[in-house]
């Protein structure tokens, strides 16, 4: 562990916990929070220091991270810039990034260097390696360099840039999208549209986009509304959307199919590399459907599911797919999972998860055999029988109990199961061997 105390005002919840998460093991992690009970339930949990003020974190912190609501960011960045230690640094983990750079500019001594940062990804994110990060210094001072190698060691990818060229760039990549996103989403519920009836009638296509907007509407909406709000380009990029939409409705209503087709082909033109777009488009819904596929294959045979955002592994006989859900039985016990949140594991990891995981069954087999028998040749073809680990060969024996052409062999063999070591038992049987 690194000798190196970071606090995360914020911490204790959304994208301020996420970080916690991935610092803990390599720094001493300190929080705080709104809510000092919920904080220090949350330290507890992810092994963590709690403080209950920002500016006692501040005195203590060679780094501040700052992970709060965009509207208390300022604020929060002015409690506690007198607070931080000589030669500290000071990062912000925003979606907009004018503000609080101006802010950072305005209030930290000359001591202390700010580096304005937006991780481009959100709290159920479950691994740094290929998200997206950007920074936004204006100065780069000793601390600058070693964050970035930090980052680039976790294998992210890194955009250096302008805090208005960012904020410029967001007003595309989460003002435009979300409020469209929004838009559809409150256009179904107004014409009270059944979700789920429409899945009978779903391209995958169709599948995708609601998943996408049912993501982005799932978030906070406070959230994604001071996202709107307090981008300075947002009023530009919403009421360019709505000139478009009211364009486009026109042009139908007036039935005028030209001018739909000359609009259609000047945005497609405009969307770059449609190839790329079409890959990986394609990739998405193969993915989709080759989980689906792999799952209906597997009803009535013994399957592994791993969660992708708690990573916890579910065994159990795979019973039906029913309604997007896996039903997985393990003795007694029914666990319903949601197709969306899990991944089948291979023949390889479910083994592997197996030895790792479940009580290993040990027991010595005694059988004979026809004296040309080749205890090699039963060796290697008892390793190929599933969930067997290891066999060796202990004793050897043909004395008065045993006829002249016969031979008793004794194996010790290791298995996931009782079961497993039966089924070994039915194979030395099926060599001409007679169990002792």
């Amino acid at each position: 562990m690194i000798k190196m105390n970071v606090g995360i005002i914020g911490g204790s919840d959304g994208l301020g916990k996420t970080i916690v998460y991935y610092l803990r093991d390599e720094f001493d992690v300190y929080i705080t929070g709104r809510d000092h009970k919920k904080g220090k339930e949350v330290a507890c949990n992810l092994n963590v220091n709690y403080i209950e003020s920002n500016t006692d974190l501040a005195k203590i912190s060679d780094i501040i991270i700052v992970s709060v609501p965009i509207h208390h960011t300022s604020d929060v960045i002015r409690e506690v810039a007198q607070f931080m230690k000589v030669g500290s640094l000071m990062i912000d983990v925003t979606s907009v990034k004018e503000e609080p750079s101006r802010t950072m500019e305005e209030v930290l001594p000359d001591t202390v260097e700010y580096i304005p940062t937006h991780p481009i990804f959100g709290p159920r994110t479950t691994e740094l390696d290929n998200q997206v990060i950007v920074l936004t210094a204006t100065k780069k001072g000793e601390w600058y360099r070693k964050v970035y190698d930090y980052l680039n060691k976790q294998h992210m990818r890194i955009i250096e840039t302008t805090a208005k060229k960012h904020d410029y760039m967001m007003s595309i990549v989460q003002v435009l999208t979300h409020f469209s996103f929004i838009s559809t989403a409150s256009a179904i519920e107004k014409l009270k549209i059944d979700i789920s009836e429409t899945e009978d009638y779903e391209s995958p296509i169709y599948n995708l986009m609601i998943d996408m907007i049912a993501r982005i509407v799932a978030q906070n909406p406070y959230l994604t509304y001071h996202i709107q709000s307090m981008n300075n380009n947002g009023p530009k990029i919403r009421n360019t959307f709505a000139d478009a939409v009211i364009e486009l409705r026109d042009v139908i209503n007036n039935e005028d199919d030209e001018k739909f087709v000359e609009i259609a082909i000047k945005a497609t033109k405009h969307m770059g590399d449609i190839k790329n777009a079409l890959g990986r488009s394609d990739k998405a819904i193969n993915g989709l459907n080759h989980e689906f596929t792999l799952l209906n294959k597997s009803i009535g045979t013994e399957v592994g599911l791993r969660h992708i955002y708690s990573g916890k592994i579910h065994v159990g006989i795979l019973e039906k797919i029913e309604n997007k859900t896996a039903i997985l039985r393990k003795r007694n016990k029914v666990k319903k999972l949601r197709i969306a949140n899990i991944e089948v594991l291979s023949d390889n990891e479910l083994y592997e998860w197996k030895i790792n995981n479940l009580d290993k069954k040990r027991e010595s087999i005694s059988c004979v055999f026809p004296k040309r028998v080749d205890a090699e040749v039963i060796q290697d073809t008892v390793m190929n029988i599933a969930n067997i680990i290891d066999i060796k060969l202990t004793d050897t024996y043909n004395g008065p109990q045993i006829s002249k052409n016969s031979i008793s062999l004794t194996f010790e063999v290791i298995a996931l199961s009782k079961e497993d070591i039966e089924k070994i038992k039915e194979l030395f049987t099926g060599f001409g061997g007679v169990i002792r």
